[in-house]
C-alpha cells in the first residue's frame, strides 16, 4: 500500500534542452524510468503533432521509448495530471507559452515536472516556451550533440531542406547538429 508523504510535498521544474540529436528525450526517459523504479506515479505528455516514431510513445533517436499521452495543447495536461507525482513533457517547444503557467501550477501543487525540448529553432532563435521555462526552473540541463561537419560540440539544429516553415518535423534526413562555427559558415556567408 502506498503511503503519501504529505509533510514534504514540494514540487519543482526541471528543463532538459539542446539541439536535435543531443539526447534530450533520452535523458527525459531516463529520469522518468528512475522515478517509476522508485514507485512514484508518473505520466508523460507530448504534443499531438509529433507522430514521427509513435502516436502514443515518446521515442529517442536510439529507439528507447516510454508510453505517453498525446495532447492538443498545454491546458490538456492539467486535465490528466491529477494524482501523479512526476509529470514528463517532451517536445515542449511545440507548445505555446501557456505551458509555462501549466508547469508552474503543477509544481506549486507539489509535482515534479520534467520538460524536454529544443532551445533554438533552425534559425538559431529561442524556440517556443523553452526560454521562459529556463527562467522559472529549479534545474536546467543543456545537452549537446556532436557537430556532423567537424566533430566539436553542437548546439544548433541545421535544417538541410529549403522549407521555411518554423515547424518541420523530421530526422537525420531533414536536420543535422552543427557547432557554432559550422552553423555560421553555412547560414551567414557573405
Amino acid at each position: 500500500m502506498f503511503i503519501e508523504n504529505k509533510i514534504n510535498k514540494t514540487g519543482w521544474i526541471e528543463v532538459i534542452a539542446g539541439s536535435m540529436f543531443s539526447g534530450k528525450t533520452e535523458e527525459l526517459i531516463r529520469r522518468l524510468k528512475r522515478a517509476k523504479i522508485a514507485k512514484q506515479r508518473i505520466e508523460i505528455f507530448k504534443p499531438e503533432i509529433d507522430k514521427r516514431y509513435s502516436n502514443k510513445r515518446i521515442v529517442s533517436h536510439d529507439s528507447n521509448s516510454i508510453h505517453s499521452t498525446p495532447v492538443k495543447n498545454a491546458c490538456e495536461i492539467l486535465k490528466y495530471a491529477n494524482g501523479y507525482e512526476v509529470i514528463g513533457i517532451d517536445e515542449a517547444q511545440f507548445f505555446d507559452d501557456v505551458l509555462v503557467d501549466v508547469c508552474n501550477e503543477l509544481a506549486n501543487k507539489g509535482t515534479r515536472v520534467v520538460v524536454a525540448g529544443l532551445d533554438m529553432d533552425f534559425l538559431g532563435n529561442p524556440f517556443g516556451p523553452i526560454p521562459k521555462l529556463f527562467s522559472i526552473a529549479e534545474f536546467v540541463t543543456k545537452v549537446h550533440a556532436i557537430c556532423m561537419r567537424c566533430g566539436n560540440i553542437a548546439q544548433y539544429s541545421h535544417r538541410l531542406s529549403n522549407k521555411e516553415d518554423l515547424v518541420v518535423l523530421g530526422e537525420k534526413d531533414v536536420y543535422e547538429p552543427l557547432c557554432r562555427t559550422c552553423y555560421t559558415n553555412l547560414n551567414f556567408k557573405n
